[in-house]
């Protein structure tokens, strides 16, 4: 049996939030948030909607919007019903918003996923439809060492091929496209690790993606992905990025 991309797969066993640092990281880039009514939060690569719905709640009078190129995760991302969210199929190199017409960009774990001249394109979009002075938020996975083997070792592990970079990497790819970076998190992976889990699913929403990894059907492919992530626990890290337009 051909074995499913890491992403497709984790949401298949029911992992609701796919992001390298967790909680921790996600917080760390909401913290840099100012929201009223008149700011524009865009989320790129929103999957379900699940980082809007939270966002929305706590600050109804502000506008958001959440774009991902799957049709299916944005019908699911309606249905939940939020007044001030719109939710659009759309890719990230070719984003349907105006110039200048957002006052933060979101984007978690995609970014890896990307060739580097394609991250390119899509920080560059970014870049066109932040205000100046806008905050492009990212969260991503980072390289320490061992960059050729740790890549080559990852894209196996999750069966997709993946480009992460270093943390100057990132710094250089963001400054290269216009931006400044003004802040910046890192630390070790969460994804698999059950303390992690349990801080972005829940006891009981862990529990299950476990329970769901563990059925004959899916066991080899589960703890082929957690080996995958242990064996790269001191080479990879999680990354979060502030970055302003200058």
């Amino acid at each position: 049996m051909s074995k499913e991309m890491g992403h497709i797969f984790l949401r298949k066993l029911g992992k609701k939030r796919l992001r390298p640092g967790g909680k921790k990281a996600t917080d760390f880039l909401l913290n840099h948030m100012k929201l009223d009514e008149n700011t524009k939060v865009l989320e790129v690569a929103c999957n379900n909607g699940v980082n809007l719905e939270m966002l929305s709640k706590m600050h109804p009078n502000t506008q958001f919007f959440g774009v991902d190129l799957d049709a299916k995760m944005i019908e699911e991302a309606k249905e939940r019903n939020l007044e001030n969210v719109e939710f659009v199929k759309a890719n990230a190199v070719k984003l349907p918003y105006e110039d200048e017409s957002m006052d933060y960009v979101i984007n978690e774990a995609m970014l890896t996923m990307l060739p580097n001249e394609t991250k390119k394109k899509a920080i560059q979009e970014y870049f066109r439809v932040l205000k100046k002075g806008g905050l492009l938020l990212t969260h991503d996975v980072c390289i320490v060492n061992n960059e050729e083997q740790a890549i080559k070792i990852l894209s196996n592990g999750i069966n997709i091929n993946v480009s992460p970079l270093t943390k100057s990497g990132w710094f250089t790819m963001f400054s290269d496209n216009g931006f400044n970076v003004v802040d910046s998190l890192s630390g070790k992976l969460t994804l698999m690790n059950p303390i992690g889990m349990i801080k972005d699913e829940g006891l009981l929403g862990t529990l299950r993606i476990i329970k769901n990894g563990l059925k004959k059907e899916n066991r080899g492919q589960f703890i082929a992905m957690r080996k995958t992530f242990m064996k790269l626990k001191n080479d990879i890290s999680y990354i979060a990025i502030v970055s302003e337009k200058c």
